[in-house]
């Protein structure tokens, strides 16, 4: 049975005659979750969890319309059972289970199987057939687990405090900026900037606890930021802002991070390996666990991911789509409010 097809659009269900994250402009777009590579403008619908609906609001338009549900909730789509389930890469970030005549297809989306204490943790869902990103589909991206990594953190901060420094983190504004907050909560004041904080109320709306922060104006004077924590997107590197903030190191917080000669390692002071995506091992988990007698590999490390599958017995191909790593990027393309004059 083929209940998922690849289309110019973007994965399409020709039974429920709607689509899965499509890039081009569609009737009907079910969406995994808020980053822009997955959320795009232009859909006549919009169907996503509740804790993602604030984030399109946010960052496509009040205006849309869009439906939302809850995890685990069944709609009926043209004779098609259509599910959410949860995939712990961001808030609201969902796996979408298809079922049609005892037939179930999965599409990930983004995924991680680590608990980061923010999204809701991944749910493993069985099917005949799964969807998967490999974003870091090879051997040497390996996570700390979360509390190591961010006991990491901390101590940066506290050296940098030691040394009246100010620590400057530098993380995607949907879903790393929240997590280097938890992190960092109770060493000092945290500044974030305006991109940020529009994207924590879309947090805040839906009852997520944030740390308290403030939003520095970077037009006036930042002086007061010093020896402080500041948390700005990665299109800031390199940045007049970043210049500005006195005494200013620099963190990395990305996947990317793992290798030491990730892009623009040099341009920092520190890295952090903190990702939102499944490393090689959590991959792995979860694929073997889905017990898909197919697997098909969308995004990342495709070509080699796909092919040690197919060599450890899980059928797999390569299937190509306009997926990125917008949310491992350490040069952001997303539009940066309130800027430097």
């Amino acid at each position: 049975m083929k209940l998922i097809t690849f289309t110019n659009k973007g994965i399409y269900c020709p039974q429920g005659k709607f689509y899965i994250d499509p890039w081009r402009p569609v009737d009907l777009a079910v969406i995994t979750h808020g980053h822009a590579d997955h959320a795009r403008w232009g859909m006549k619908k919009y169907l996503c969890h509740h804790f993602t609906k604030p984030i399109l609001y946010q960052r496509i338009s009040p205006d849309i319309e869009c439906q939302s549900v809850e995890y685990g909730e069944v709609i009926n789509m043209n004779g098609v059972k259509v599910s959410l389930h949860p995939a712990g890469h961001i808030i609201g970030s969902a796996q979408i289970r298809l079922e049609y005549k005892g037939y179930v297809s999965v599409i990930s989306g983004d995924y991680k199987v680590q608990n980061d204490g923010l999204s809701t943790p991944f749910e493993l869902v069985k099917c005949n057939e799964f969807v998967t990103e490999s974003t870091f589909g090879l051997p040497i991206y390996n996570w700390l687990e979360v509390p190591d990594l961010n006991k990491k953190l901390q101590n940066w901060v506290l050296r940098n405090q030691e040394n009246e420094k100010t620590s400057v983190f530098i993380g995607y504004s949907l879903g790393k900026a929240q997590r280097i907050m938890k992190a960092v909560e109770g060493l000092g004041k945290i500044h974030v900037h305006y991109s940020i904080g529009k994207l924590n109320e879309a947090f805040e709306t839906v009852g997520i606890d944030l740390p308290d922060y403030e939003i520095p104006d970077f037009r006036e004077s930042v002086k007061h930021l010093q020896n402080e924590i500041v948390i700005v997107p990665p299109a800031l590197l390199d940045s007049n802002i970043i210049k500005k903030i006195p005494n200013a190191a620099t963190a990395i917080c990305s996947g990317w991070m793992q290798v030491r000669g990730a892009r623009r390692w040099r341009s920092a002071d520190a890295g952090f390996p903190m990702s939102d995506h499944a490393d090689w091992k959590g991959l792995l988990q979860a694929i073997k666990a889905t017990e898909a007698e197919i697997v098909h590999v969308t995004h990342g490390q495709t070509e080699v991911f796909s092919k040690y599958l197919n060599e450890i017995g899980i059928k797999s191909d390569v299937v190509e789509t306009l997926y990125g790593d917008d949310d491992e990027e350490v040069t952001e393309k997303e539009t940066i409010e309130n800027p430097e004059p």
